[in-house]
Formats: C-alpha cells, structure tokens, sequence
C-alpha cells in the first residue's frame, strides 16, 4: 500500500513548517527528500513516524513495522556496536550475521568496541546497519551518510542498496548525487511562503 499524506500542516508557535502538503510515498520504493533546510523534511519524517503530530491533514498507508536513521545517531555509548545492533534485532538473528553486517560497512576490526570509542563515521555505520537489520516494512533515513568520506559513503551506500531491497524506504538528503545512487524518486520541498 502506497503511503498518502494529504492536506498537512504543521507549526511550531508562529512557525508554519508544513502548509498543506500532499504527496504519496510508493510502496517498495525509495523516495528521497530534498530542499532547503527549515522547509520541513525532518518534521515530515517525525509525523510519518509517528513521533509528532500533524495539526491538520492525514497520513495513510505508513507500515506498522519501522526503522530509523535519525540525524543524530541515537546510540547506546556504553556498549558495543554489536551490541546497539543486537538491541533491536530478532532473536534469530546470530551475531555471526550482524558482525558480517558491519564488516560490510568497513566496521571488522570495531564491533566490539564501545561506542562513545568510535569516530562519528563510525557511528552512522552502526546506526544505519542497525536499522537495516531491526525487522521493519518501512526504513526512513535522515541524511544517513552524513559526515562520511567518498569512499565509506559509496561503501555503505552498496551496503544500503543490497539490504533495502522489496522495502518501502524514506530518505532526506542533501545530495542528488544520492539520490541517483539508491534510485531514489526525488521529491522536492521548497520553503513556505509567508
């Protein structure tokens, strides 16, 4: 089921952050958001999650089972990065499984290291195997390759490619460039007239 959100606003005080947005998410899609910063993308992404609400307009379609990148990477400092992945994995899952995962994304000598010990590229990788590999129909990305060199980025982008396949994913990037790589439908946002 495609993903429909009509008629969306959103302020914050005097704010007005969305303005009557209409778009549809297709399903088993990647659909990338960009535009200027302020012009909503992140709130969009926090009300499909449910983790805000809109104060009029609907949402419909969005899967129950979902995962995140944040732009912060909301990790788990004192423990390890196989660890922070194990959290939200199934119990099925092995840790030889969620290992290869992260030595996919260049991670094999640091999985078991704790975390506040990684470098913030090393972090995003964590964060984005970790929802890769939580059980989810939805995946949404908030600029998951943020703050990572050309090569690590091409690296986790194969990555992303490879695991995201069937799912219906939501990403907000900066970066055309990205959008191109995981075959995104790019979808613009522009900033609201007052």
């Amino acid at each position: 089921m495609d993903i429909q959100v009509l008629g969306l606003r959103k302020s914050f005080g005097s704010n007005l952050v969305l303005d009557n947005l209409n778009v549809t998410f297709p399903e088993h899609k990647v659909t990338c958001i960009m535009g200027p910063s302020g012009c909503g993308k992140t709130t969009l992404l926090n009300i499909l999650m449910g983790l805000l609400s809109p104060d009029s307009g609907s949402v419909v379609g969005v899967p129950k089972l979902k995962s995140a990148v944040f732009q912060e990477d909301r990790l788990c400092e004192s423990f390890s990065a196989l660890s922070n992945v194990r959290l939200v994995c199934d119990k099925k899952v092995e840790d030889k499984t969620i290992i290869a995962h992260l030595e996919r994304v260049g991670l094999k000598d640091s999985y078991g290291r704790k975390v506040f010990q990684l470098s913030g590229g090393m972090k995003r990788r964590v964060a984005i195997v970790r929802a890769i590999l939580a059980p989810s129909d939805i995946i949404f990305f908030d600029e998951p390759f943020k703050g990572l060199d050309e090569a690590t980025k091409q690296m986790t982008i194969e990555y992303v490619k490879e695991n995201i396949k069937g799912k219906t994913v939501i990403m907000v990037t900066h970066n055309l460039e990205e959008v191109k790589a995981v075959n995104g439908i790019l979808i613009q946002m522009g900033v609201n007239e007052e």
